[in-house]
């Protein structure tokens, strides 16, 4: 009964979200309030049937109802409790209801945050929040139902994959989909204002909160996967230019320009026709991602599905809601004001620049994700393009941003001072620059990339320490007028110096990982050591684990750097019977900021006894890699704790209204 209640308020929610779009569309045309309020009352039903829908599907899951065909394929009885919940959009069926109570999650957001917009903008929004909700709904009815029937059921299920078996797994997907499907609201922003004509400072003001939301959302989102990918698949690297990967990369790249273009468009009226762009690019990005992650054209550990058929219709799904918009656009954007001018070095010229080379980066990542598919589809031939090629082509693009970003805060807006920013950042510099030669000519000479982006990452973090510095003027007071005006700073002040300072932590992490990580691997019996970098490990003994749904073998090791003992890693290799499947289960030994890890391989026979691969990576500063992008999203949430940002709009409209 339970099933079939989740399958009647999805298609409930269906015909509510074609209510909405109808009725906002009314609301907007014959510019009647009443109708739009429905059009609002329609989008919080909406996500309210879609909430009891996806809580129905969990239920079954949890319950283990096997008569469910996404249950049975996706989980077993014998499943912890916490992996029973996350297999509820560990599946393409469960993910796509999750990506559906995201979109009307945020449409209802709308509807309840709009008061302050305008009678035709809100309308409009709420209208395309409800197209959208009906097209990915209707998508899921009729082509991905998690609430199909299996009759007779099954007596057990499948399980779900066991590398998916993880709690950074089980909370990755909602932070990654509350990123992506955020993008949905600025795209219907960029839409309602290109309908009504109208792109101005206002809009940006309210643009800004939804895209900083969706971006800090999807910050986190790709930490935890970046760090699942880490742990989890025991290859030793943190990121590795899966294609998958990038589909979540390539709309963060496209979110961070938008927040930094809108503030022109808030200051200073300018960028209006880009901002509008971005806004659209956004989501479109994201919708791209949702094809490639489901259409089966990649293939990735990652990928939730091999459908052709199903994958055509997401790519009509992205062809139709992105060729409208961007139409859409094409009709409008002569009409949009340019705005003001400015000089070649101000405020705006340095978010000009950084826009550039964001968009550059995107389209860097966005050739080397698509390239072989189309190389494939033209001539048979099958090719992957891998880290080299964005080694090459995206590393210096965002090594040039870094080199600009912190001289941006510190120029005024339409015309700079270059001689000023020089005086406030050149002990920064200097500071930056010797970093990088010691560590060139004093850690590990022929190591001039890494040493350059340890000494960029340094030149961020300064660069940071000195806007703020510079805002406080700390160097012209004592110590409690100092933090009187810390205490001052609005929160928006706050979140970009820690966005900014999160990102030099995190180049200065991958830069140490990638740049000093010392690898090593023996096939070792009982009682066989292993050297890596400055440790040595010893495997003590092998035992048996009987977990809840696995069966392991447990490597019992000793860590030890000289003649103390550090730590006692205990790796293993569990295979699981219900899918047949076997996987590694890193150990990693925290060293203050550094990583010792540790895979057990297979078990190999001999004639003597037995003995198991070890390998072990001694991975330099790598929690930075994740603490940098963690400081990022706090600093939007901060950002979005402001007021000012939060009411600005409301208050603006009603005051020229």
């Amino acid at each position: 009964m339970i099933v079939e209640l989740g399958a009647f308020c999805l298609i409930l929610a269906l015909t509510l979200s074609a209510v909405q779009m109808g009725l906002s569309l009314a609301g907007r045309f014959l510019r009647s309030r009443v109708m739009a309020s429905a059009g609002e009352g329609a989008a919080l039903a909406a996500f309210a049937a879609v909430a009891v829908a996806f809580g129905a599907l969990m239920f079954s899951f949890v319950t283990s109802d096997f008569s469910v065909a996404n249950v049975a394929a996706n989980s077993h009885s014998e499943k912890p409790l916490l992996y029973r919940v996350a297999a509820t959009w560990g599946s393409h069926e469960g993910s796509m209801l999750l990506w559906c109570l995201a979109l009307t999650g945020f449409g209802a957001a709308v509807a309840v945050q709009g008061r302050g917009l305008p009678l035709g903008l809100k309308a409009m929004t709420v209208a395309t929040q409800g197209g959208l909700g009906t097209i990915f709904l209707a998508y899921t009815v009729f082509a991905s139902n998690p609430f199909m029937r299996l009759l007779p059921a099954p007596v057990e299920g499948r399980s779900l994959n066991p590398l998916l078996q993880d709690p950074a797994l089980a909370f990755h997907p909602p932070f990654l989909y509350a990123g992506y499907v955020g993008m949905s609201v600025v795209f219907s922003l960029a839409v309602g204002a290109l309908v009504e004509g109208k792109v101005d400072a206002a809009w940006a003001r309210w643009v800004r909160p939804w895209a900083l939301a969706a971006w800090s959302m999807l910050t986190v989102g790709i930490t935890l996967g970046a760090f699942w990918a880490y742990y989890e698949l025991g290859w030793g690297g943190w990121w590795f230019w899966d294609p998958v990967e990038n589909a979540s990369f390539m709309p963060w790249l496209i979110a961070t320009a938008l927040l930094h273009s809108a503030i022109v468009t808030e200051k200073r009226g300018a960028l209006t026709g880009w901002t509008v762009f971005l806004a659209l690019a956004a989501f479109t990005f994201s919708m791209l991602g949702a094809f490639l992650v489901r259409s089966g054209v990649l293939t990735s550990v990652h990928a939730f599905a091999v459908d052709p058929t199903r994958g055509v219709l997401l790519l009509m799904i992205l062809g139709v809601t992105a060729g409208l918009g961007f139409a859409l656009f094409a009709w409008r954007a002569p009409a949009l004001t340019p705005g003001g001018v400015f000089a070649p070095i101000s405020r705006e010229s340095a978010l000009v620049l950084n826009n550039i080379l964001l968009a550059a980066a995107t389209a860097t990542v966005l050739l080397g994700t698509l390239f072989p598919l189309i190389r494939e589809a033209m001539t048979g031939e099958a090719i992957s393009v891998g880290p080299p090629f964005f080694n090459l082509t995206f590393t210096p693009l965002m090594a040039a941003l870094a080199v600009i970003l912190p001289a941006g805060p510190l120029l005024a807006w339409k015309r700079g001072d270059a001689r000023g920013v020089y005086q406030r950042l050149w002990v920064a510099a200097l500071i930056a620059v010797a970093i990088g030669l010691l560590t060139y000519g004093l850690v590990q000479p022929r190591k001039a990339f890494s040493a350059a982006g340890i000494g960029l990452g340094a030149w961020l973090i300064l660069g940071a320490l000195a806007e703020l510095a510079e805002r406080t003027q700390a160097l012209k007071g004592d110590g409690s007028t100092t933090l009187r005006r810390l205490i001052g700073l609005p929160r928006g002040a706050w979140g970009m110096t820690l966005a900014h300072l999160g990102l030099g932590v995190f180049i200065l992490g991958a830069c140490f990982e990638t740049g000093w990580k010392v690898e090593a691997a023996e096939v070792l019996p009982v009682g066989g050591t292993l050297d890596v970098g400055a440790y040595h490990l010893v495997l003590d003994r092998i035992q048996g684990v009987e977990g809840p749904n696995y069966e392991a073998e447990r490597g019992m090791l000793r860590a030890y750097r000289g003649e103390t003992l550090i730590c006692r890693p205990a790796p293993e290799r569990r295979f699981y019977p219900a899918g047949g499947q076997t996987t590694s289960e890193v150990a990693i030994c925290l060293q203050g900021l550094n990583h010792l890890y540790v895979v057990l391989g297979e078990r190999r026979a001999t004639a003597t006894a037995p003995v198991w691969l070890v390998r072990a990576y001694w991975n330099p500063l790598a929690s930075l890699i994740f603490l940098g992008p963690l400081i990022m999203a706090i600093g939007g949430l901060i950002s979005l704790s402001d007021r000012r940002l939060r009411l600005g709009v409301g208050q603006k409209r009603k005051a020229g209204a």
